[in-house]
């Protein structure tokens, strides 16, 4: 399992460099999956090219990169063809909502069990925690983004907390499940 559950995407050298390190693959040849869909107000529009930048700026070329907003399903054999799926903020109940009827929650949870790599920024997050009904349950907890103060660094004991909370410039590792989960940042 290679999860990152964060507010602001590769905010820091620490963030990026876990990112580039679970890839585990040449950069050059990975091959990303950007999911925009939660950004449906002019705030959450405004943010995406900040989100694309993540990538490019670790190395991932433009021609390796998908945009796919979930308006059909992807099925897991051309899900598979991805290194990482980068989900992108905005409204967590439209994506959740965009994500359950088109039936991608299944490929992408099985993407994850194969050991696929996901960055959740904010609102792509906040679908992995208990916060609404319908969520993808990877972790049974409240998650919380954007806050002034967040968790301690360190691993991250099991059973989990009634919520964690996340700034901008920390993030929640989940490696294996439950015993490699770890807060990275600060």
């Amino acid at each position: 399992m290679k999860v990152l559950l964060t507010s602001a995407g590769l905010e820091t050298e620490e963030i990026k460099g876990c990112f580039l390190k679970m890839l585990g693959k040449n950069v050059s040849e990975v091959k990303a999956l950007f999911i925009p869909t939660a950004a449906i107000d002019a705030e959450a529009i405004e943010v995406l090219p900040k989100c694309m930048h993540d990538l490019l700026k670790c190395g991932i070329q433009n021609k390796n990169i998908k945009v796919f907003d979930l308006h059909t399903s992807m099925d897991a054999d051309e899900l598979r063809q991805y290194d990482v799926i980068y989900i992108c903020g905005g409204n967590t109940s439209y994506l959740l909502e965009r994500i359950n009827s088109t039936g991608f929650h299944t490929t992408l949870m099985d993407f994850i069990r194969m050991n696929g790599m996901v960055i959740g920024v904010s609102a792509g997050s906040l679908i992995f925690a208990n916060n609404l009904a319908g969520n993808l349950g990877l972790i049974d907890t409240r998650l919380d983004v954007h806050c002034p103060d967040g968790e301690v660094r360190g691993r991250v004991e099991y059973p989990l907390k009634d919520h964690i909370r996340l700034t901008n410039t920390c993030a929640l590792v989940i490696r294996d499940f439950p015993d490699g989960l770890e807060i990275i940042g600060e």
